[in-house]
């Protein structure tokens, strides 16, 4: 019987990474869950195998690299990983914004995804038919106004995805970035504006249906699941009444 193939899901605690988990669960791999928030996916791994598949949760910060090459010693190969792990924080000008914030929202973004990325891909690599996922954002590829510490590290993102595609190609590792326009999630934009509900409610204010956390992990899971000499570069996904970052119809 053929082992069942892993899949690592970064910042699988909520929104994204939660629903990644679960449809690549459902498409028939072993996911393992990871993310600060020990107690939400312990809960999500729980209903995962209570509904026939198979999970495991393990608390990590994809920021401290001690506790993620901890973590990538458990893995011989590895046939799937999703780095979903990020966000942002505020949303000043250039002139105003907090190092603070850019710190944090590039060490997460950027420096996680490396983290992780580096660890597995030895594991990745040994499996013969590897999938990295790197979940970048629409903002990783033009800017907006007041969004510049988040633009500056999804275009470190960006630029990561693509540079490691150049650097491995002629292993079996695929790279795949998926670059999401407007999402509304339970907790992205709220984290955004430190519990502010109601400017996080005025982002997605007279959007009929902006993009949900389902949709994008429906996209990555047809990504991941397309025959292996395929590789999907980047896949821009938005919802229909998102023309660009800054261009968005509103019936309010």
């Amino acid at each position: 019987m053929a082992a069942i193939p892993i899949a690592v899901i970064t910042g699988a605690s909520s929104g994204i990474g939660a629903a990644t988990a679960r449809q690549l669960a459902a498409a028939g791999y072993r996911v393992v869950l990871t993310a600060r928030r020990k107690d939400r996916i312990e809960t999500l791994a729980a209903e995962i195998n209570e509904a026939g598949h198979q999970a495991t949760a393990y608390a990590l910060d994809v920021t401290d690299r001690d506790a993620v090459d901890e973590f990538a010693t458990a893995f011989r190969t590895l046939a799937v990983l999703v780095n979903n792990a990020g966000g942002a924080l505020g949303a000043d000008p250039v002139a105003t914004g907090d190092p603070a914030d850019w710190r944090q929202m590039y060490e997460t973004n950027v420096i996680g995804t490396l983290n992780v990325t580096q660890a597995l891909l030895p594991a990745l690599t040994a499996g013969g038919d590897g999938t990295i996922v790197i979940l970048s954002s629409t903002a990783g590829l033009a800017t907006y106004e007041g969004g510049g510490g988040y633009v500056a590290a999804k275009h470190g993102e960006h630029v990561l995805a693509e540079t490691l595609r150049l650097e491995i190609v002629g292993t079996p590792v695929r790279v795949i970035e998926v670059a999401p326009g407007m999402v509304k999630t339970e907790g992205f934009a709220t984290t955004r504006f430190r519990g502010d509900t109601e400017k996080a409610a005025k982002v997605y204010a007279g959007v009929e249906a902006p993009l949900t956390a389902d949709d994008v992990a429906d996209t990555i899971t047809w990504a991941v699941t397309r025959p292996s000499h395929v590789n999907i570069d980047l896949l821009v996904v938005r919802p229909r009444a998102q023309a660009s970052n800054t261009k968005v119809h509103r019936t309010t």
